[in-house]
């Protein structure tokens, strides 16, 4: 079996982090799906104001997660785009 180039783990990296980062924005989806922007409730729907809280709980608790899953993608992929640069100017040179 081929041993992985330096391209070949930062590729692998890139390939694990966005998929971390798709599955906690399909979570957020589903989670957010229960989410109302805006409640107007009387006493006897005291329930539904709990619910509420928790979702923004969860959605709270996501939030730092999806954007460093995010900014941790995008920074690999601009060391690929560089990695990719980078030989084609090698290969240029040469």
């Amino acid at each position: 079996m081929p041993e992985l180039t330096a391209f070949g783990w930062v590729f692998s990296a890139w390939g694990l982090v966005t998929t971390i980062l798709v599955a906690l924005l399909i979570r957020h989806g589903l989670v957010s799906m229960k989410e109302d922007d805006q409640l107007f409730l009387d006493d006897a729907e005291h329930q539904l104001e709990t619910e509420q809280k928790e979702i923004t709980s969860k959605l709270d608790h996501l939030r730092p997660y999806i954007q460093g899953f995010g900014m941790l993608s995008g920074v690999l992929f601009l060391v690929m785009a560089g990695m990719v640069t980078y030989g084609v100017l090698q290969v240029i040179r040469s």
